[in-house]
């Protein structure tokens, strides 16, 4: 089961992405407010990768098979 927190986060932070990127093509912006967007982006890109990670793991999380014995199955990227 997924944690619906992450999942908030993740999307808050692609919505918050992609307005950075919008902003950051139009022609009148300023190099302190892109250098300031940038950073932002930067920081929101890094959590999304760790959330990303977490979510990863948790479905490479134990997996009981038929028999009863446990095994760790990766998912594939």
């Amino acid at each position: 089961m997924s944690d619906p927190r992450a999942e908030h986060g993740l999307e808050s932070r692609l919505a918050r992405l992609e307005s950075i990127v919008e902003r950051l093509e139009r022609e009148d912006l300023e190099l302190l407010e892109a250098l300031s967007l940038f950073e932002e982006g930067i920081a929101h890109v890094r959590e999304a990768r760790a959330v990303l990670e977490r979510t990863r793991l948790r479905v490479e999380r134990l997996v009981i098979e038929l028999n009863g014995a446990v095994s760790l199955e990766p998912q594939a990227e």
